[in-house]
């Protein structure tokens, strides 16, 4: 018997039993069909996070923190002093002071009004931070200096507020009841760094916080941007070393403050992201092999009921290798049906969530995220299909080779 009528017996049986073939293959669809989404999904998620890290791979984080043991020095705030000394660290390009708070945010002569964060810094904050402008400008030293009641929103608050950043430049807010006008709307940046409004640091500290200009220093952050990426562990070292000599620090247990690579953090995640991409398939595989069980149980039965057909074969002299040949097939045609409609239906995936994610959250966390389709994950995922059926049909087709030509009187 030839491969060719071999086939043509392959695909008949399948046409057969549409619905038993339909089920049995319909593990394997599910799990080749989940490898391909998952990885796609999973280095999605990777180059998503790193196209938003990266840009800020060469800033360092300055927050005050707590002593980390028992008994340690109370906590204390960083200072503009503090923000002044980091500038003479030979890898350090630029320092931005900055303090946070909240607060209640409402468009004049409206009634809309949303919560929102507001950060008082100095005019370098928007190039340390990597923030770009999709209207107006960021404030300028002038402004900085003479404490001018301008902001720069987020564009969650220049949506929410007037409906769309064109709209809001030039628009006067009330923050704390106290009048602000828009000079510029900052990109999208992630959903909570979009709610938020940034003021020169002597208004956020006359109008927002409380102080009287000039008689608050306190800092809650202090963002440094090292000279390039390169020089990042370089400038933390600096940073480190004068923070601890302003602040009498002999022992590292001791520090009142906390230092932060957005850079560490990113391979730390990228890690993350790899191991999850390596494992998930796991699942996936899972079914896969929850489908093979499915075609060595089926091609079990149709063994069983076509004993009649594989007997009268052997009688006609037709060879047990032959018998063992046809069989295999079978199992093969009906893995590697399931294994194309299943790397169909997984590409088919790929591109719904590339086309639905960015449209269900067009301005947050989901903005910039495009699942990465590769051809290693849908030639794996298809060979693993093949894999099994030759697997799971080798024992019903060794089981059918080694029938006797008298077993088909105990199916008459």
């Amino acid at each position: 018997m030839s491969l060719r009528e071999t086939l043509l017996i392959a695909l008949g049986g399948l046409r057969a039993h549409r619905l038993r073939s339909a089920l049995t293959m319909f593990s394997l669809i599910v799990g080749v069909s989940a490898v391909i989404l998952l990885v796609a999904c999973g280095y999605g998620v990777k180059n998503s996070v790193d196209a938003r890290v990266e840009t800020v791979a060469d800033s360092i984080a300055i927050v005050p923190t707590t002593a980390d043991v028992l008994g340690g020095p109370p906590a204390r705030n960083l200072t503009d002093a503090d923000a002044s000394a980091l500038q003479d660290a030979p890898d350090v390009a630029t320092v931005a002071p900055s303090i946070n708070s909240s607060g209640a945010v409402i468009a004049t002569g409206t009634v809309k009004l949303l919560s929102a964060t507001t950060i008082g810094t100095t005019e370098i904050w928007a190039a340390t931070n990597n923030r770009a402008l999709t209207a107006g400008s960021f404030f300028d030293q002038t402004q900085a200096r003479e404490a001018a009641r301008v902001a720069v929103v987020g564009p969650t608050v220049a949506s929410t507020l007037f409906g769309s950043p064109a709209a809001a430049l030039n628009q006067t807010i009330q923050i704390n009841h106290v009048p602000f006008q828009i000079i510029g709307v900052m990109a999208s940046y992630g959903r909570q760094l979009d709610n938020t409004a940034v003021m020169p640091l002597d208004t956020d500290r006359r109008y927002i916080v409380g102080y009287g200009m000039g008689t608050g220093n306190t800092l809650n952050e202090i963002t440094v941007q090292a000279s390039q990426q390169a020089t990042v562990p370089a400038a933390m070292d600096q940073v480190t070393r004068i923070l601890d000599t302003r602040h009498h620090i002999t022992d590292p247990r001791l520090r009142d403050f906390q230092i932060q690579s957005l850079g560490n953090r990113l391979q730390t995640f990228n890690q993350i992201v790899r191991i999850l991409v390596l494992f998930t398939p796991v699942i996936a595989v899972i079914l896969l092999v929850v489908g093979g069980i499915g075609i060595l149980n089926i091609m079990l039965a149709s063994v069983t009921e076509r004993t009649r057909e594989v007997s009268i074969q052997e009688s006609d002299s037709t060879t047990s290798r032959a018998i063992l040949k046809q069989v295999l097939i079978e199992s093969i045609v009906l893995a590697g049906l399931g294994g194309l409609i299943g790397v169909g239906v997984g590409i088919a995936l790929v591109f719904l969530v590339k086309t639905v994610a960015p449209a269900i959250d067009p301005s947050g966390a989901l903005a910039g995220f495009s699942p990465v389709l590769s051809v290693p994950p849908v030639v794996l995922a298809f060979a693993i299909s093949l894999m099994i059926g030759l697997i799971a049909g080798s024992y019903p087709a060794y089981r059918a080779a080694r029938l006797h030509p008298i077993q088909p009187l105990k199916y008459q």
